[in-house]
């Protein structure tokens, strides 16, 4: 399959893209043989591999370690890496941050969340410089704690009209795609309408242009549950606790 650009990604507005997490240099071996559109290290590592309580705590370092990982797992796929919280809290330092970012990993674009006006500026002061970047806005884990928690958003039409207005503020700033994040579903399929690039949905209905999901909850690689709208299509966490406890009695006979 042909690694996709920014100018194909466009094309596939109106069509399923599918774009899965990934943390590590063999699962990303794994997703470059398949026909995946795209792949996100997203700054979930800090929950899903090292045990964070919330996103905020994750550094630039360790998204270069793990954004470096899967790239070079998957050279044939269009790999977005995060930006991790307070790496872009002004103009400059986004700018600064960013550039190691993207020549440390190797990525194909990098992903911010929120459409603040210094956010905006430092997307359309990045893709000046050739960094395509992935707008973020509903649910902002990086946020959580002023939002006051996870939950749907959208439902007021205050939310909603700042919700629009978000999207079309990272089109106009430079955008090649918005992940929508959590917010109700007819509004996703306003925002994605009132587009012009494609939208990637996550626990925002089926009415966006593509979809994301943590493979580690696609897949249930750990012990918890995952979130209702990512109903698991495996229990990996099982089988191999299975296979382990096999070995290890068979070891003792």
């Amino acid at each position: 399959m042909k690694k996709l650009n920014v100018r194909d990604i466009a094309k596939r507005k109106g069509e399923n893209l599918q774009m899965l997490t990934c943390y590590d240099f063999q699962t990303a071996e794994l997703l470059n043989e398949t026909e995946l559109d795209l792949i996100l290290v997203g700054d979930s590592v800090g929950n899903v591999i090292l045990g964070y309580e919330t996103t905020v705590e994750v550094s630039l370092e360790e998204m270069m370690v793990f954004g470096a990982a899967v790239k070079r797992g998957a050279p044939d796929k269009f790999v977005i890496v995060d930006l991790p919280f307070g790496t872009y809290a002004t103009v400059e330092a986004g700018l600064e941050n960013s550039i190691k970012l993207f020549q440390k990993t190797k990525c194909e674009a990098l992903k911010l969340e929120g459409a603040y006006p210094h956010e905006c500026e430092l997307i359309t002061r990045l893709t000046q410089i050739g960094i395509p970047v992935m707008g973020h806005i509903g649910l902002t884990p990086q946020s959580v704690h002023q939002q006051g928690g996870y939950y749907l958003h959208g439902k007021s039409e205050s939310e909603a009209e700042r919700l629009k207005r978000e999207a079309l503020a990272l089109e106009k700033a430079g955008c090649f795609s918005i992940v929508l994040e959590f917010v109700e579903e007819t509004l996703s399929e306003e925002i994605t309408k009132s587009l012009k690039i494609p939208t990637i949905g996550i626990g925002s209905g089926q009415k966006t242009d593509g979809q994301v999901l943590v493979i580690n909850d696609l897949l249930k690689m750990g012990k918890k549950m995952p979130p209702k709208f990512c109903p698991p299509i495996a229990d990996i966490y099982e089988i191999r606790k299975k296979h382990i406890e096999d070995y290890l009695k068979g070891r003792k006979s």
